[in-house]
């Protein structure tokens, strides 16, 4: 009696193999691409998301996009839109008792007394002497001055903002060119008012900026108003 024919021998036994070792592999493929697809994806939409919040950091840091740098009169790197500037190599720094006359009022820079005045957001009342001031100056502090003729609201915005402002002072100024001005150490500005949007520009660039002198130096334990 003939034996059955094994399955290793059937020729449709074997093509029916072939056809689920097929099939096998293309699901296979299949999904490795599937999964090739889906790394790819959030690849890129991490990828995304690192270069959006380090756009939105270096934005924010800096102050804003084009639309406020414009706003503000100028960009960070350059010059404020009407700011005046001295050559801070010219501005001498020596410590002096006896009375300095200065080119510009109110000063940028120049000799000045050895006692800075106090300017850890210090809000005088009363004039204050220029060359205790100017020492505030070199110590990296932006000095707010103004005329009988600014408004009594921008002078109280601006009070408002020197006071919670480290290494600022402001103080009536008598006589100056503009109703409101700003001071620092070799650069000046003068401002329609409070709500100027270079105010804030200039109180970033240049309280503590790099053209200071002495960065980080004391603006506590000087004089005062009295």
């Amino acid at each position: 009696m003939a034996s059955p024919k094994s399955a290793k021998n059937d020729p449709n036994a074997q093509h029916d193999r072939r056809l689920r070792i097929a099939e096998l592999r293309r699901a296979e493929k299949s999904r490795e691409r599937r999964v090739r697809v889906i790394a790819i994806t959030v690849s890129l939409v991490a990828v995304a998301g690192l270069i959006g919040f380090g756009t939105y950091i270096v934005s924010n840091r800096s102050g804003g996009g084009a639309s406020d740098s414009k706003a503000d009169g100028g960009t960070a790197a350059g010059p404020i839109k009407g700011e005046k500037d001295w050559d801070v190599k010219q501005l001498t720094r020596n410590h002096v008792t006896t009375p300095v006359s200065y080119p510009m009022k109110p000063p940028v820079g120049g000799d000045h007394n050895p006692v800075w005045m106090n300017c850890d957001g210090d809000v005088y009342k009363k004039a204050i002497p220029d060359m205790n001031a100017v020492h505030s100056l070199e110590h990296g502090s932006v000095w707010v001055t103004y005329t009988g003729k600014a408004a009594a609201s921008d002078v109280a915005k601006l009070g408002a903002k020197v006071a919670k402002t480290p290494y600022s002072l402001m103080s009536p100024y008598p006589g100056q060119a503009g109703a409101i001005m700003l001071s620092a150490w070799g650069k000046q500005l003068t401002v329609d008012g409070a709500d100027d949007p270079r105010v804030n520009q200039f109180f970033t660039k240049y309280v503590q900026g790099p053209q200071t002198p002495e960065p980080g130096a004391a603006c506590t334990g000087g004089r005062d108003g009295s």
